[in-house]
């Protein structure tokens, strides 16, 4: 990194090749790419913490045709996978984009793991709608490694911890690990009492050392690679410093005023800018005119860092570049609910588990399901969004009995031993004796309520569900109880007393966004603004609004910002050839 000093009373310039803006997976693969190809990289985060929103997440990537199922000997036709993504995104499907995601997917994975600290292990996801043409039971997503986290160091205390909603005490565990299988477990089995004995003790002696969880797992593991891999290579992040604009001069966006803990200065760039904000998932005024659920009156409440507020798009358009609302889902949808917390304040609580569960099922407010509430959170937000079209409100209740709730717990509710009572007394769940004292206490239809559950029932006593087929993919099934056979994902809603949970409408971050293209270049009308990119969910994605698989946003998001860097990098050393040989011919 070079400092310049500029004259007397001016703040100090910093100059690099690239500067990136946004510290989550998009901006910390491109900027590490960068600088393995030998430019000197700046990246900038205007929050505490470095991560952005992949420090949430499940830190899952979808990529087809990875090393790690070739190595489990699960082979992946590429045809195959065209199929599926033609399946999924219908008239959106963009050749150029998916062509070069396929080719470059599995180079990105492995040049990762080659090159840094960033490393994955496989899992078993199934695509999310396996049964389409295309779609596999296993082999496309991987997911980031365990991290000891105390390997950064001092710069620890710039990681994003992971969303409170979703740890217990702070303890990160993955959907589907031994962790949780073990904490289910604890009061039936001596062994998986003494593991979960072990994991607490050993987390408490973390807590009181870092005053935070330091074995991190999932998305927080994947930005702590990331942060690590980045840092060792010399790139400084620059935390606290928001971008304010971006400098143009000559019709080329050549760097950013930026505002941080040195005051305002100016960073200049001799190759690129990258916006790697992170999408817009809390600007009001572009969600407001984004999502139907709002144009209605309805709530949305998302979980994703408060500060993803669609910087990148608003620097983006100033520049010339557009931001077309185009896609029929312009989010990933996430159902969520509003966790009361003791500050009087709410916390935000992703439904990623409870709804795949056996006695579980969803309702809208008349009291009537919907959809199958195993099929994928897009999927069922999206099924909400529309069952709810005729209403103001946009939302749908989790009901079952005393069993369930024991046995699984639901939402932000944990499962026995630990205790119901704050959650009742809070009004986080509500409890009724009978069905239709519940849906009274509710607000839901009680007659349909009491029908949905009898109708509902009459299958399941045959492990069926038979309106909307729950349970009959392997998706379903995989995030399901396997201990309940033959259908992990149904069971009759048994006596009361009863339990309802209302959930509302959140997401994981928005599909819609800046105009590209493939080598992530932003797009004013057809020609690319130059000096100016875009990755990571400041990019419109390329699953055209729909969700097709476990780790359909980050996949492509290392992957194109792989791909980014490599032609900042190489459009940069086309320019120096031909300055040279002009040089010479002179």
């Amino acid at each position: 990194m070079t400092t310049v000093n500029r004259s007397s009373g001016d703040a100090c310039d910093l100059v690099c090749d690239l500067l990136v803006i946004g510290s989550g997976a998009g901006g910390l693969s491109t900027a590490i790419t960068a600088k393995k190809q030998g430019l000197d990289v700046i990246v900038v985060e205007k929050e505490a913490f470095f991560g952005g929103t992949t420090a949430f997440s499940g830190g899952v990537l979808w990529i087809p045709g990875n090393r790690h199922a070739k190595d489990a000997g699960i082979a992946d036709d590429r045809d195959a996978v065209r199929t599926y993504m033609h399946h999924e995104t219908g008239a959106l499907y963009d050749e150029a984009a998916v062509e070069a995601f396929l080719d470059a997917g599995p180079r990105m994975l492995d040049f990762f793991e080659r090159e840094t600290d960033v490393k994955f292990l496989p899992t078993l996801y199934p695509d999310y709608h396996p049964d389409a043409p295309g779609g596999v039971d296993v082999g496309r997503s991987v997911v980031a490694a365990p991290f000891d986290a105390t390997a950064l160091g001092a710069d620890l205390v710039r990681l994003r911890p992971p969303l409170k909603t979703i740890t217990f005490i702070g303890m990160m565990f993955n959907s589907s690990s031994a962790d949780l299988k073990h904490f289910f477990n604890a009061t039936k089995s001596l062994a998986s009492a003494w593991y979960v004995a072990k994991r607490l003790a050993s987390h408490l002696r973390e807590l009181a050392l870092y005053k935070r969880g330091v074995q991190v797992t999932s998305g927080n593991a994947l930005a702590a690679r990331l942060a690590k891999s980045a840092l060792d290579l010399g790139i400084p992040i620059h935390t606290h410093t928001g971008a304010k604009e971006l400098i143009v001069e000559k019709g080329r966006v050549c760097g950013a005023v930026v505002n941080g803990n040195r005051g305002e200065m100016r960073i200049t760039a001799r190759r690129a800018v990258v916006l790697a904000c992170g999408g817009f998932s809390h600007d009001i005024a572009r969600i407001k005119a984004a999502y139907p659920h709002l144009q209605r009156g309805g709530e949305h409440v998302s979980p994703v860092p408060r500060g993803i507020t669609g910087d990148g798009a608003r620097m983006a358009e100033r520049a010339g570049g557009r931001v077309p609302i185009r896609y029929p889902q312009p989010a990933a949808w996430m159902p969520v609910s509003r966790v009361p917390l003791k500050d009087g304040s709410f916390g935000v609580f992703p439904h990623l588990l409870d709804r795949y569960k056996p006695g579980i099922i969803g309702v809208t407010r008349n009291g009537r399901r919907f959809t199958n509430e195993s099929n994928s959170y897009h999927d069922v937000g999206a099924a909400m969004i529309d069952a709810c079209r005729n209403e103001r409100e946009t939302a749908m209740w989790l009901v079952c009995d005393h069993a369930t709730i024991r046995r699984y717990g639901l939402g932000f509710a944990k499962p026995a031993p630990l205790p119901l009572g704050s959650h009742l007394r809070n009004g986080y769940l509500v409890k009724g004796r009978t069905l239709a004292e519940l849906a009274r206490n509710a607000g839901i239809d009680a007659a349909a309520l009491e029908a949905t559950v009898r109708e509902y029932n009459a299958g399941a006593q045959r492990n069926e569900d038979a309106q909307f087929g729950r349970g009959t993919t392997s998706f379903n099934r995989y995030l399901g109880d396997p201990a309940h056979t033959p259908n992990p994902c149904v069971a009759p809603v048994g006596d009361g007393p009863y339990y309802a949970l209302k959930v509302v409408m959140g997401d994981l971050g928005t599909f819609d966004g800046i105009a590209t293209n493939t080598a992530g270049q932003v797009l004013a009308n057809a020609d690319p603004v130059p000096g100016l990119y875009a990755v990571g969910n400041d990019r419109a994605s390329i699953m055209g609004g729909n969700y097709p698989g476990a780790g359909i946003t980050l996949g492509p998001i290392m992957t194109f910002g792989y791909l980014t860097a490599l032609h900042i990098a190489q459009s940069g050393n086309v320019h120096e050839r031909q300055r040279a040989e002009l040089r010479s011919a002179a």
